[in-house]
């Protein structure tokens, strides 16, 4: 009996223990490595600490400086990173989840002074390029699914930051202080991407859904002036995105389905635990076909289909360095037909059926292997395409239809980007490198859409190199002040056009919550791939491309910023800047064609004779005020009051399509613990967009009517109109549920897009069904749901 009651005992304690044991799993874990910024060196014995936690929870990194914090329940967190003779840090807004580990890599800077002497702490949205002195900030993908009226899309996550504005609800272009946004330059791992949007098409950057997977973003930077050195062929600013490895030691999965974003499942875990290898894969289809089921406007009652693909691959450290494969694809399709049109569509027409079609893909490898302790190589080889075919057919009532637009566009580009980074001393890091690009395209674009005979525009197969090499040094004179110094080169070969560009940016640290930073450079972009090549005909019917010898467009940047940080959790900046634009492209002939106004439309440049003798200029003000996450709450609140003017070879001063000449940008939101463990959130969030109308070239009504197709004003009116206001209110409920039981967390949102149905102007244009001018307005109410599953 004894016996028995002995073993009833231990069986009842083993269970205790097991459901203990199974509870537990519910808490999550915190880990990843701690390194030096400048050497990418790993960094042993550095402190990291749960702040506010309680009991408190510390832990230490290994020798290959990497860390775990255990059994840390689901919410929100700050953690401390320290380790004697570097700055301080502290990150802020951690999210655990029960669903998924949280792998945080952090890098910290040597301190200059000596040994205890000093203690700067690590400011919140420091970026992860630290050779930036102005006009940036780094973003995580929780902002990027954050905000309301955000659809997982980092682009329109940076319309809210000060300074970019993109009115319209139809694509993600950022106009960024006044710059067309053909002069955004992508960059994802290294590699430069043409245009990483789905619906893409040739000489564009913005789409209306992006192709990047933000379930695999890691903190990223954007930047909108005065860049590095490491940043050519760009004018208006820099998207530099990084994709996260995958978990390396255990196998996690997320399955998200959404009315906009569609059906999306990604999946990640190692390949060999004991070197650190991991994969990570995500798969996505559109299912914009079941918004328009429901009633729900999408612009248009085409039906678009995509899909999107997009890998990392991890092998871990190796005897020769470690080795990364990345890489992205994307397929998109919609045809617009004459029966499937009502007033509300944006792009489609009554008279005419049209089939488009575009394929993106980003393929690479990265190498870093390590000189010493304080050097190493980085280098990054790929491949990125992108493809789009567009056909159009004309109909009247007594005709067969007849193809009227063929326009087949193919783009490859073949890079090889290589830099050497070596921490010189505490105070001096330098880094240089080249960037080499081999361009090919193949262009076939003909019209007849006015005339009887096909008039060919485009009949192209060209290759050519772009050549870039950089040097950037940063020095440390004090902890206080820094000065970053780079000079950036690049060569087009098909015509032998090259830039030499200084780039400056000094930054002084007044305590730890303030700082003054000032910023110049020289910047070079080549024109749209595709207008070097566009044909024009001499009087004996001979095609020729006198656009070939365009040159660079040049731009000047100065930036001069403040930032304090006044109260905890509070943020405060303004930055004043001026832009001078010059050798932009207009016509030999007194027009007002600009180069700068690239973009505006949808249609590519069809103007030829081009010479480098126009000018531009964008100047400005920007403030912003942000309140980080704390205590459930934070908000951002953005203001750019700004000119964006052209001068073209009439030499006449006009406004660029892209002076919207103000934008303000209010985001709040607020997150309640709910449960009784705390575990679970309801979360608010509010968003509102106020930017200023564009100006466009009106319509000659009468010429229109005569010619049945839309001709625009003469050169006397360009520009000289402007669009009402662009206003939008979204809003945004989510509740984040945390099991108990199991490794599981789920969320829910509902995200309303354009609340109180504003109509925001689209377009104007000229119907020939009616003999009018219509009035096409963007996308009104739209909610969008959204359902995520990690496990």
């Amino acid at each position: 009996m004894s016996f028995i009651n002995k073993s009833v005992t231990l069986s009842i304690i083993v269970l205790i223990v097991n459901f203990q044991c199974f509870i537990a799993q519910n808490l999550q874990t915190i880990k990843g490595t701690i390194s030096d910024k400048q050497s990418q060196q790993s960094i042993p014995g550095a402190t990291i600490q749960i702040l506010e936690s309680n009991p408190l929870k510390i832990t230490r990194t290994d020798v290959n400086g990497k860390y775990k914090l255990i059994d840390v329940a689901p919410g929100r967190y700050s953690l401390k990173i320290s380790y004697t003779g570097y700055r301080e840090v502290n990150v802020s807004n951690i999210i655990v989840s029960s669903g998924k580990e949280t792998i945080l890599d952090i890098q910290l800077e040597e301190s200059v002074a000596e040994i205890g002497e000093v203690t700067v702490v690590g400011k919140k949205n420091g970026l992860n390029n630290e050779l930036t002195s102005v006009s940036g900030r780094s973003f995580s993908m929780e902002e990027v699914n954050r905000y309301a009226g955000g659809r997982s899309d980092p682009a329109r996550l940076a319309a809210n930051f000060a300074g970019v504005s993109s009115p319209d609800d139809t694509r993600n272009d950022l106009v960024i202080r006044g710059n067309s946004p053909v002069g955004v330059l992508w960059r994802i791992e290294g590699l430069n991407i043409s245009n990483p949007n789905h619906f893409s098409t040739i000489g564009t950057t913005g789409g209306p859904v992006s192709a990047i997977n933000t379930n695999l973003l890691r903190n990223s930077d954007f930047m909108t002036s005065a860049f590095p050195a490491e940043y050519g062929n760009a004018n208006a600013g820099v998207f530099d995105l990084g994709l996260r490895n995958g978990n390396s030691e255990k196998r996690e999965h997320t399955f998200q389905f959404g009315v906009l974003t569609g059906f999306e499942l990604v999946t990640e875990g190692p390949i060999k635990k004991d070197n650190g290898s991991s994969y990570l894969v995500a798969y996505r289809y559109g299912f914009s076909s079941v918004a328009q089921s429901i009633g729900l406007p999408i612009g248009t009652a085409a039906t678009p289909y995509y899909q999107d693909v997009s890998f990392k691959i991890n092998t871990g450290n190796t005897k020769i360095g470690k080795f990364t494969f990345f890489g992205i694809g994307a397929l998109s399709t919609i045809d617009f037909t004459h029966d499937k049109v009502d007033s509300t569509d944006l792009f489609a027409f009554p008279n005419r059926d049209s089939y488009f079609t575009s394929q993106i893909g980003l393929l690479g490898m990265k190498h870093v292997i390590r000189i010493n302790d304080k050097s190493f190589f980085n280098t990054v080889v790929g491949v990125n395409y992108a493809g789009s075919n567009y056909l159009q057919d004309s109909l009247n009532p007594v005709e067969e239809p007849i193809r009227t637009i063929e326009n087949l566009t193919k783009r490859a580009n073949f890079t090889l980007n290589t830099s050497f980074n070596s921490k010189i001393s505490a105070k001096l890091f330098i880094k240089t490198g080249v960037i080499a690009e081999l361009l090919s395209i193949k262009l076939n674009y003909r019209n007849r859409e006015n005339s009887v005979e096909w008039i060919e525009y485009w009949n192209s197969n060209q290759k050519t190199g772009l050549i870039q090499a950089y040097f950037h040094s940063k020095y440390n004179f004090t902890n206080e002040l820094t000065l970053n110094l780079g000079l950036h080169s690049q060569l087009l070969t098909l015509n032998n056009s090259y830039a030499i560009e200084p780039r400056v940016g000094v930054k002084y640290q007044f305590s730890k919550s303030s700082n003054l930073s000032f910023g110049y450079g020289m910047h070079s972009q080549m024109q749209p791939l595709d207008s070097y090549f566009l044909q024009s005909f001499d009087n004996a019917g001979n095609a020729q491309q006198l656009n070939r010898q365009m040159d660079f467009s040049r731009s000047q940047q100065l930036v001069m910023g403040y930032e304090i940080l006044p109260f905890k959790s509070w943020r405060f900046k303004t930055e004043i800047y001026y832009q001078y634009l010059s050798k932009v492209p207009v016509q030999k002939n007194p027009t007002s064609y600009s180069m700068l106004n690239a973009g505006a439309t949808f249609f590519p440049n069809d103007k030829t004779d081009l010479v480098n003798e126009g000018t531009g200029e964008n100047y400005g003000v920007e403030l912003t005020i942000e309140r980080f996450f704390n205590k459930g709450f934070y908000g951002l609140i953005t203001g750019s009051l700004y000119e964006s003017k052209y001068v073209a070879s009439d030499g006449i001063k006009r406004n660029t399509a892209f002076n919207g000449r103000y934008v303000y940008n209010i985001l709040v939101g607020k997150e309640f613990k709910v449960g009784k463990e705390k575990r679970n959130a309801i979360s608010l969030d509010i968003k509102f967009t106020h930017a200023g109308g564009r100006y466009y070239t009106p319509i000659n009504l009468e010429l229109s009517q005569l010619l049945q197709f839309q001709v625009n004003k003469g050169d006397a009116y360009a520009y000289s109109e402007k669009y009402s206001d662009f206003l939008r209110l979204d809003v945004k409920l989510g509740y984040t549920m945390n099991s108990k039981k199991r490794k599981i967390s789920q969320s829910w949102s509902f995200d309303v897009n354009n609340v109180t149905n504003r109509k925001n102007i689209f377009a104007e244009r000229f119907n020939p069904s009616t003999n009018s001018i219509n009035i096409a307005y963007q996308i009104g109410f739209f909610p969008n749901f959204v359902y995520r599953l990690q496990f």
